[in-house]
């Protein structure tokens, strides 16, 4: 989460502050060329340039304790992070003004390096502070993350628009070529340059005045968004007959009356999040039950009460079309696509269309199956339970067969076991009280080197569900790596929404779960192993950022791991291959279903955003947008609009949904390299893949890092066939 603060009219995290410069000339004096200067000759140099006034508030001073200091939990307030913020953004002022106005001509170090250093106690109290308002929640950091995003936004806008600023930092960019600097340095420079302007530093006063407004108003409508959806998910259904859990696994039951107990209702509580939700609509015979709960799922934010997001999304495309066309472009997807590997929406579109068509086809097939079953026409909420009962029919498999061998812990640990096989990460449990954490229920594990013994950082596991967290699941980082900001221990979590279990009961989670879990773990991985020289490449395009963490869903069954780690919670006995064997025979199965709804969710997304008019009735226009593309009935939008926090509680993935399935390509491609050298754990291709896509972040195009690891672009076809469609 490094450098939040310096966010650009809402763009994605680290699109400003990739930053170089060039010349002869250091700090005023004739010396060695920019790109002959030492790491640290660059932070002195950049260093002597900002004030040196020490903070005041708490919250603003450097991290102390273990690991070279870490997060201080145990202090955190909101009245006390509300004075760090805004002593911070003045502190953040003043190094910004120091840069801008240095009588010294423009170099690589006293601009651009010391861009990179600009406002660090604000970066630590909005890395702290972004965890407590997607991990904690609640009133009070609701009512401060209203009232400090607007602040934030403006203070990003006051760096964007700083002329003397972006005329320091064009200049360096400008005479890249001339001033010996290296390719990273003029990468740096270029991408410094390319982003102030893109976010409107090249605009006129009254231009700069009026993008303000828009991002200021983006920045209130986004941080309402997520609230009203969060509000929505903090509910639930009670089921008050036993009767109406026939068929739920003893698991789930469990997890329910769990959940009722810590809300204090009778019964049993189906939680409104996916991972609540989901078990029951694949497991549960009561067909009426099934709908309640899938229609309280599916109408988050859509139920015209004080909760609706429509009306928030429709400013929020209104204001991003305003901003968009004062910047030159025709919408906003062309806009946010600017720095991506697809580059335009027709690229992205050319290859969701080519997904689109044989996934809808499988729906039909599929849908064919379960009509067999049912005898009835197959609704959204009857989906997963008659595929359910399909699976069981064509590959005698039953998901509760599964459960019994994905134990939380147990998938815990063989996620580091694949970290260590691959990367030689080894994960060591710290005890309770050793570091500080947000929550009494994180664990955190110190992540060292295996062949040197060299410590890499601290990683926190924040699993379960509780009221004001957002949904999902997510990795944050708290502290990344840069060999400028000194090679500190990398600070990083993994956040899911997993129900607890009976006291004493083992937590015991889905395949889907699992892979969810490897999913997370491998962005985590993906940041453990940064090298980057400077914070602002500690981040990659966002259709390449899914790519290093999708791929290792794809070691969950692998052997190894199965016979190490995924036993059953009874018998203490592997997963058999005999069980295996029907996974893997029943690997394409449903993905009609898993392709369609979260495609469709892409191309909605994409549709929406190159709109030459935005929509006013957004209901009216998901609706027409799905009849356009022939959205199968039995099926919903994985995301629907009014729930839709990718697109709507920043601009992060906005017109960028389409980049999971764009990053499937290289996953697949990239997991087909490993089983065709016969050993998935292959230590040559797993140590290349560490140094060519994990470690050097965005130093190098991402486009030119695959070809270099795979010796050819990405192969589509290797996606078509793990989806099970035609290659052709």
């Amino acid at each position: 989460m490094h450098r939040r603060h310096l966010l650009i009219g809402g763009a994605s995290l680290f699109a400003l502050t990739g930053c170089a410069a060039a010349g002869a000339m250091e700090n005023g004096m004739t010396g060695p060329t920019a790109a002959s200067l030492s790491t640290a000759d660059e932070a002195r140099i950049a260093r002597a340039v900002l004030p040196t006034t020490a903070p005041r508030a708490e919250l603003l001073q450097p991290w102390t304790g273990p690991y070279e200091g870490v997060p201080p939990w145990d202090k955190v307030t909101a009245p006390k992070m509300r004075e760090a913020i805004l002593e911070g953004i003045e502190l953040q002022r003043a190094d910004i003004a120091a840069i801008a106005n240095n009588p010294d001509a423009p170099t690589f170090a006293n601009t651009l390096v010391a861009m990179e250093l600009v406002g660090e106690p604000l970066d630590r109290a909005i890395n702290v502070f972004s965890v407590m308002t997607s991990n904690i929640g609640g009133d009070a950091w609701d009512v401060l993350e209203t009232e400090l995003s607007p602040i934030l936004s403006a203070a990003s806008d006051e760096i964007t628009f700083n002329e003397k600023l972006f005329q320091r930092i064009k200049a360096v960019a400008d005479g890249a070529e001339t001033s010996g600097l290296n390719a990273q340095q003029t990468r740096l420079a270029e991408r410094s340059r390319d982003a102030f302007v893109r976010n409107g530093a090249a605009l006129n006063a009254a231009g700069k005045a009026e993008l303000g407004r828009i991002n200021t108003a983006l920045s209130n409508a986004f941080t309402g968004f997520g609230q009203k959806v969060v509000a929505d998910e903090n509910t639930w259904t009670v089921i008050a007959d036993e009767a109406g859990l026939k068929g739920l696994p003893e698991s789930n039951k469990a997890a329910a009356a769990a959940a009722a107990r810590t809300r204090n209702v009778q019964g049993w509580a189906i939680v409104n999040t996916r991972s609540s939700v989901d078990p029951f609509l694949t497991f549960a015979d009561d067909r009426a039950l099934r709908e309640q709960v899938w229609k309280k799922f599916v109408k988050r934010g859509d139920n015209g009460d004080a909760n609706d997001t429509k009306s928030t999304i429709a400013q929020i495309v209104a204001l991003r079309q305003q901003r968009a066309r004062l910047l030159g472009f025709g919408n906003h997807a062309e806009w946010r696509m600017q720095d991506t590997m697809a580059k335009t929406p027709a690229a992205a579109m050319e290859l969701m269309q080519r997904v689109w068509a044989p996934a809808k086809a499988r729906v039909a097939e599929e849908v064919a199956d379960m009509k067999a079953i049912a005898g009835f026409d197959i609704e959204p909420w009857d989906y997963l339970y008659f595929a359910e009962k399909v699976r069981k029919a064509k590959y005698d498999l039953d998901q509760n067969e599964l459960k019994p061998y994905f134990e939380l812990h147990a998938v815990r640990a063989a996620s580091f076991y694949m970290a260590e096989r691959l990367y030689g990460f080894v994960f060591k449990q710290l005890p309770k009280g050793a570091v500080s954490t947000f929550e009494p229920d994180v664990t955190t594990y110190e992540v060292t080197d295996k062949a040197t013994g060299k410590l890499i950082g601290l990683y926190y596991a924040d699993d379960f569900a509780r009221p004001g967290k957002r949904s999902g699941a997510w990795m944050t980082t708290y502290r990344s790596f840069s060999q400028l900001t000194g090679s500190k221990p990398i600070l990083a979590s993994n956040n899911n929404n997993f129900v607890k279990a009976e006291a004493g009961q083992p937590l015991l989670i889905s395949l889907d779960d699992a892979e969810t879990l490897f999913h997370e773990f491998g962005h985590a991985l993906h940041y453990f192993s940064s090298v980057v020289t400077y914070p602002s490449f500690g981040n990659t395009p966002r259709d390449f950022v899914e790519y290093p963490s999708q791929v290792h869903e794809h070691w969950v069954l692998s052997r190894p791991i199965l016979d190490g780690y995924m036993k059953h919670v009874e018998t203490k006995q592997p997963m058999p291959q005999a069980l295996v064997d029907k996974i893997e025979a029943s690997s394409t199965f449903n993905q009609g279903y898993a392709t369609v709804s979260y495609l469709s969710s892409a191309l909605v997304d994409m549709d929406l955003h190159t709109q030459a008019t935005p929509p006013t009735d957004i209901g009216a226009f998901e609706k027409a947008s799905l009849d356009r593309l022939g959205m199968p009935k039995e099926i919903v939008m994985r995301h629907r609009l009014p729930q839709f926090n990718h697109l709507f509680t920043s601009d992060a993935y906005s017109a960028g949904y389409y980049s999971y399935l764009w990053s499937e390509v290289m996953d697949a491609d990239t997991w087909a390299y490993f089983e065709e050298s016969g050993d998935v754990f292959n230590p040559d291709i797993g140590g290349r893949f560490k140094s060519i896509i994990l470690a050097p972040g965005n130093t190098t195009d991402r486009g030119d890092a695959y070809r270099q690891f795979r010796g050819r672009n990405p192969d589509v076809a290797a996606l078509l066939k793990v989806r099970g469609f035609p290659t052709s």
